[in-house]
This record gives C-alpha cells, sequence and structure tokens, in this order.
C-alpha cells in the first residue's frame, strides 16, 4: 500500500461548482443504488468518507440511514452543511486520522475518494471505527475506464497518471485484508455517457476532475484547445465502476 503518487489535490475552489460540473444523474444515481444494495445500510449507521458536498450523505439519508460525513476540505462541508440539514453528522477529518471512536460505524463507505488517500493508513482507520461484521464499500474506477472516458481523448497523459492513482479492484480488495478486513468481494458497472459539447467544455475549463489539475499545464492548454476545436455537438463516453465490498 501506498499514498497518492501525486499528492491530494486541492478541493477547495471546486466547493461552489462541484455539484454543477458533476450532477446527480442517472449514472450517479446507479452507483448509489449498488452502495446501497451491496453494503446493505437501510437502518444502519453509517460514515461517509470524503464526503464531499454531501450529495451521498443526503441520500442515504434521505433512504433511512443514519449518516455521519467526514472530508478534509472546510469548503466542501460548508456547501455540506447547506443540503444536509441536521440529519447527518459532519466533522472535518482525514480519512488517515479518522475523528471517530473504535467500532462505531456499522458500515463506512467511500465514492470515487480511495485514491486520493493514503491507503497504509487510511484503510487500517476505516477497520478500525467499523463494529463487529461491519461492512466497507468501496465504489472507484476500473483500470479500463481511463481509456473510455471522454477527456483521455484529449489529454495524452490522463490515463497513465489515473492507472497510477486509482488501485486495481483486485490490489485493492487484497490490501482491505491487510488492513483487518475480510475477504472483499467485487462487482462492476459498466455505463454509457453522453454530454453536449458545452458542458464538456464547462468541464474542461473548470478542470471539474481532479486529475486536470495534475497534467503539466502546456499539455492541459493544449488539450482544451484541441476540445474547443474538434469535440463534436455530442460527446460520448463511458463508465467503468469497481464496487469493492470487505466485512470486518
Amino acid at each position: 500500500m501506498s499514498g497518492p503518487p501525486f499528492g491530494a489535490p486541492d478541493f477547495s475552489q471546486l466547493a461552489e461548482c462541484y455539484d454543477r460540473l458533476r450532477p446527480a444523474d442517472d449514472n450517479w444515481r446507479e452507483v448509489t443504488e449498488a452502495i446501497w444494495l451491496d453494503g446493505d445500510l437501510p437502518g444502519r449507521r453509517v460514515l461517509d468518507v470524503g464526503c464531499g458536498t454531501g450529495a451521498l450523505a443526503a441520500e442515504l439519508s434521505r433512504r433511512g440511514a443514519k449518516v455521519w460525513g467526514v472530508d478534509t476540505s472546510a469548503e466542501m462541508l460548508a456547501v455540506a452543511r447547506e443540503r444536509v440539514g441536521s440529519e447527518v453528522g459532519l466533522k472535518q477529518g482525514a480519512a488517515e486520522a479518522l475523528p471517530f471512536r473504535d467500532g462505531w460505524f456499522e458500515r463506512v463507505v467511500l465514492r470515487c475518494v480511495v485514491h486520493l488517500l493514503d491507503r497504509a493508513r487510511a484503510l487500517p482507520e476505516l477497520a478500525r471505527v467499523l463494529a463487529p461484521s461491519g461492512r466497507v464499500v468501496v465504489a472507484t474506477f476500473a483500470p479500463e475506464h481511463f481509456e473510455r472516458i471522454w477527456v483521455a481523448r484529449v489529454f495524452p497523459s490522463l490515463a497513465a497518471i489515473d492507472r497510477a492513482r486509482f488501485p486495481a479492484p483486485g490490489l485493492l480488495a487484497r490490501e482491505l485484508e491487510t488492513a483487518g478486513l475480510g475477504e472483499a468481494r467485487i462487482r462492476r458497472i459498466s455505463q454509457s455517457a453522453t454530454l453536449e459539447r458545452g458542458d464538456a467544455l464547462e468541464k474542461l475549463r473548470e478542470r471539474y476532475i481532479s486529475t486536470l489539475s495534475l497534467l503539466p499545464e502546456d499539455e492541459y492548454r493544449a488539450g482544451l484547445e484541441r476540445a474547443e476545436r474538434e469535440l463534436p455537438e455530442l460527446v460520448e463516453s463511458a463508465n467503468e465502476w469497481a464496487i469493492v465490498v470487505a466485512v470486518r
């Protein structure tokens, strides 16, 4: 296990526009449903690690889970507080040193977060805060995602950067087991996606995924210019998810 190879990006500048750039569409809802079912979340005490603007935490709470969220970004948490109200507990803190006592949660969920963590430190923390028979549910991207996502067509380095950042599902499963959790199971979700040209360009200009902030600046500028010249009116893409579940 190791820390993120490019360091942790700063999400503070994205907080106000994050939900507009990455809205809760049908694909988002499909992954949320998988987290809900695979995690067996109804009525459970659930910790949403890397909760960001609170979209997942709010949805799990609405469905009947008892949810807490934790995130390192004060700016993201400020947006989350406006969304979730008093039904969801929120704390600022890092996955590598969770500000909760041992065995407090029945479930821990991470959605598109694990690639940002120092897994050698964070995964044992997930196990620590879980009660016996508790579950960790990780929704992350599979390696083939980075060949199929539309932004890889205009930024040559993007796929290699993200393959280095995101652990392969099998590796993550082994790391969870090493961290003190039982044998993990994996399932895949394949999705199609279509973006209008204007929305796609807005996402690129606002650097809607953290990888765009990790590209060399000259490559980012050249890719943006290429996108402005070449993107079609409808941009076809795909998502390849892995849902990894481990029991303490």
